[in-house]
């Protein structure tokens, strides 16, 4: 058996753009249905869902046959979480709230084996196949895609350091937590909120690593043209209940 390739991870390596879209029902279904609609990944959220191991652990088995890489949002950069996460078979991690160097260095750390990082060693998981992938521990990390989010001032005030960690594939920058901590909550058009981004994706590509953002449809192509490399474009609530209201309407009976 050998290890699954990480597409999302070798498409941003290769500057190709990759458009997504986030899921946040705690529930396979949807998963399985939207790993099938063409988008390149789906970010499966532990962050801000009721999402737990046992729910992301069918959602990945959901998508496998599917066109959607799933990228995996852990409630925090927690090195216990990471490694769960891990085993029951996420490659590629989307770690919240990443203010330094130093923080950044510990979510690649948490992903490698020893003696090159921190993550626990078991060989049977559903990672490694359950024993059947060939020298899993130490080839897992080829596959294995890091992204860190940059969600503060503070972060990018660090953001050069922060990409230089080596294994960070990725940042993502965190519109609505940003648009907050700088003052304008709930405002993330605000000009110095976009002014922000637009710094932060071209500073990231400067530094060889690959940006990343959640926005509406609307502002998808603009961020491309920024130069963002994974954007996700909107969301499994958004969807339902745009297209659920619209349906509802058209059959609305005139009061």
């Amino acid at each position: 058996m050998e290890l699954p390739v990480n597409h999302f991870k070798r498409a941003i390596a290769a500057g190709r753009p990759q458009i997504g879209l986030w899921c946040s029902f705690p529930t396979h279904h949807t998963v399985e249905v939207l790993s099938r609609t063409g988008f390149g990944w789906l970010l499966l959220d532990m962050e801000h869902s009721p999402n737990d191991m046992g729910s992301l652990h069918l959602q990945l088995m959901a998508t496998a046959g599917g066109t959607a890489t799933p990228v995996v949002r852990p409630p925090w950069n927690d090195m216990v979480t990471i490694k769960r996460c891990l085993d029951v078979g996420a490659q590629t991690l989307l770690l919240p709230y990443v203010q330094s160097a130093e923080e950044a260095a510990n979510a690649v750390a948490y992903t490698r084996f020893p003696p090159e990082g921190l993550r626990g060693v078991a060989g049977s998981t559903r990672a490694a196949g359950f024993g059947r992938i060939k020298d899993y521990l130490n080839i897992a990390h080829r596959e294995i895609c890091v992204l860190v989010q940059a969600e503060t001032r503070k972060s990018l005030d660090n953001l050069d350091a922060i990409c230089a960690v080596e294994g960070v594939d990725g940042v993502f920058i965190g519109p609505n937590d940003l648009a907050a901590d700088m003052g304008h909550r709930g405002n993330i058009p605000h000009p110095e909120v976009q002014s922000a981004i637009a710094d932060a994706i071209k500073r990231i590509r400067a530094n060889g690593k690959a940006p990343g953002i959640l926005v509406g449809e609307a502002d998808g192509k603009r961020m491309l043209d920024l130069g963002a490399l994974f954007v996700a474009v909107g969301a499994d609530s958004g969807v339902l209940r745009t297209n659920a209201e619209a349906l509802a309407t058209k059959f609305k009976s005139p009061s």
